[in-house]
């Protein structure tokens, strides 16, 4: 993909170089966002099951514990975000909804282990 600018330069306007991206790297990006989403939902179903959580508690844990990573990525990638990304709404919402099927599976397993058995 490529996005064109252009810049005001003392009242005139003057085309930029194009920006050029990587789709292999795009999607490798993707591919550990992924990888982070899905091994931050095993982590914290996990933990939600040890320690009990039920119900709506549960569902709350798994969206502050996915805020917290992509606040967490979002600091990482620093200023500079978009030569990663092409959107910073990718942080928050790629595989949100998909982590949390991995979150519900360790979350009642965990919790069948520990609290009924």
């Amino acid at each position: 993909m490529a996005a064109s600018n252009t810049i005001a330069l003392k009242g005139r306007k003057v085309a930029k170089e194009p920006v050029a991206f990587s789709e292999l790297s795009m999607r490798q990006n993707a591919a550990i966002l992924d990888y982070c989403r899905t091994s931050m939902s095993a982590l914290s179903g996990a933990t939600a099951g040890i320690i009990g959580l039920t119900g709506l508690y549960g569902f709350v844990f798994y969206f502050i514990s996915a805020l917290m990573l992509s606040l967490m990525l979002l600091f990482k990638a620093g200023s500079d975000w978009n030569k990663y990304f092409l959107r910073r709404s990718v942080f928050f919402t790629s595989g949100l909804f998909g982590g949390l099927f991995t979150y519900i599976l360790f979350w009642t397993f965990l919790y069948g282990m520990v609290h009924v058995y």
